[in-house]
């Protein structure tokens, strides 16, 4: 396997270090090493990454990084950390509150060996506040059901959960995102930053937008299952051959679904002037407007239904499957699937780098190594000796691969 990482991409003089599990700081990390940054990835010595036990998500998700395996809050831990982060520009580390500060890793510590070190701290609830929530254990579904994104989906009778990880997802564009700001600005003034990323804050402001009719109003939309909180012809219909997600607004947008559902008549009412850009579900016929854009596309194919509505400025998509997906000759184009072969040489589809880069673009340069299988290549980097090698490995607290 490739060790010497290839020049591309615009973070290609970036250098991360990350110890974390699973989806929401790993996938920062992964995303960073995508676009170019020399990511190495910190594994515990037991089962290392969690996101192992997977079949393929692993592949795509630790891609283009180095593995090493130690246990991080040891002597030989903290020597082999303290190495790696005096070059290091951005250092991630996921945990239930402050943990790695209670174990001896503080922000001053890390500062005292490189003063320019972005530290991002990812945590469900923060580093501060409720002594009880701050050491929580927290996973995608319980922030995003502390942040009230779980009692806004769903409906009235049931709430739902966001699939797939939506919250750990976002918390990712959250985490790189910060990162690379904090970033910026260390190396305008020298001096690093530290991010106290809780990932409930993450998921509060995602579903701020309805919370504001709350606070300030105290509106509260019941959930709304498929369709919209409050608007009508926006929101997921059934056609005649599947499903089809609608986003029906704007003048001449209303005036066309009108008279498609047979209800022309009411445009350039009192109800409806000619100048209605929004058709509330508070609105004098909205139940009736409802009801036959309901009647009307299940008895229409949903490619017609998409191609004509689009055809008139209507935002309207069929709802893809996998297969549909994979189908699509726009897809195809935007070259968005690669393959690669993974460490043991099996073929291995998945996502290619988004977004697109102009002039320096993203890119693939190595499949996901086993567990600690750059400890060695990465610790010779860093400078140990061969006879610091050989004492971090008799101590048990540093794992090699096989």
């Amino acid at each position: 396997m490739e060790t010497v990482k290839p020049s591309f991409g615009v973070l290609d003089d970036v250098k991360v270090l990350y110890s974390a599990v699973e989806i929401a700081a790993p996938s920062a990390a992964e995303i960073m090493a995508e676009w170019g940054a020399d990511v190495t990835w910190m594994e515990n010595i037991w089962t290392g990454d969690s996101v192992r036990d997977t079949k393929w998500v692993k592949e795509m998700e630790r891609r283009n990084q180095r593995s090493i395996s130690l246990h991080p809050f040891s002597d030989e831990g903290k020597e082999i950390i303290a190495r790696l982060v005096k070059d290091a520009d951005i250092f991630i580390e996921s945990s239930k509150g402050p943990a790695w500060a209670r174990k001896g890793i503080t922000d001053e510590w890390l500062w005292e060996i490189n003063p320019k070190l972005v530290i991002v701290h990812v945590s469900g609830f923060g580093h501060w506040g409720d002594e009880q929530k701050v050491n929580a254990a927290a996973y995608d579904l319980t922030v995003a059901a502390y942040a009230g994104l779980v009692a806004q989906n769903g409906t009235p009778e049931l709430p739902t959960n966001l699939h797939p990880y939506t919250a750990d997802y976002v918390n990712s564009l959250m985490v790189v995102s910060s990162a690379l700001a904090a970033l910026h600005k260390a190396q305008i003034t020298g001096q690093g930053e530290s991010i106290d990323l809780a990932m409930y804050e993450t998921a509060l402001r995602v579903g701020t937008y309805y919370m504001m009719d709350y606070l300030n109003d105290g509106v509260k939309y019941p959930r709304p299952g498929g369709r919209h909180q409050n608007l009508c012809a926006i929101g997921i219909y059934e056609c005649e051959d599947g499903f089809l997600g609608l986003c029906c607004y704007g003048v001449d947008q209303n005036k066309y679904l009108l008279e498609t559902i047979g209800l022309g008549e009411l445009w350039g009412t009192e109800e409806y002037p000619e100048d209605t850009s929004a058709l509330w579900l508070d609105g004098p016929k909205a139940d009736l407007i409802q009801e036959r854009l309901t009647e009307y596309l299940k008895t229409q194919k949903r490619y017609d239904v998409e191609r004509d509505f689009s055809a008139h400025r209507i935002a309207a998509q069929v709802v893809m499957e996998f297969e549909d997906i994979l189908a699509e000759d726009h897809v195809a184009k935007r070259e968005n699937f690669i393959e690669w072969e993974n460490a043991d040489g099996v073929k291995v589809r998945g996502l290619n780098t988004v977004p697109k880069f102009a002039r320096n673009p993203g890119g693939f340069w190595r499949p996901m190594p086993p567990l600690g299988g750059d400890t060695r290549d990465v610790l010779e980097r860093a400078g140990f000796s061969e006879e610091d090698i050989e004492r971090f490995a008799k101590s048990g607290k540093v794992k090699f691969a096989n």
